[in-house]
């Protein structure tokens, strides 16, 4: 059974570019180019990690803070770890 793991994210919406850009306090820190409107930063960080992390968006669920901009994601066949190496990858 693959391993589920969740990470604390602070987005930045309305960015130039979707990146992973540091830490926030204990959280990775990702811009996202889409505004924070109607959902489309939320969808956004969802396919951009899904990318990322080698998944598909399916295996990547927000189970915290939709309309804050600090979340919480919940992720299926990934390790803390890889998540954490993953992520800090340069794009």
């Amino acid at each position: 059974m693959p391993p589920t793991v969740r990470i604390a994210v602070y987005v930045q919406p309305n960015a130039k570019r979707t990146e992973v850009v540091g830490q926030h306090g204990a959280d990775f820190k990702i811009r996202v180019a889409a505004p924070a409107v109607e959902q489309s930063a939320n969808v956004a960080l969802l396919a951009f990690v899904a990318s990322r992390l080698g998944l598909r968006p399916r295996d990547i669920r927000l189970v915290a803070g939709a309309a804050s901009r600090h979340k919480v994601l919940e992720i299926d066949g990934r390790t803390a770890q890889q998540i954490e190496h993953l992520l800090r990858l340069s794009p």
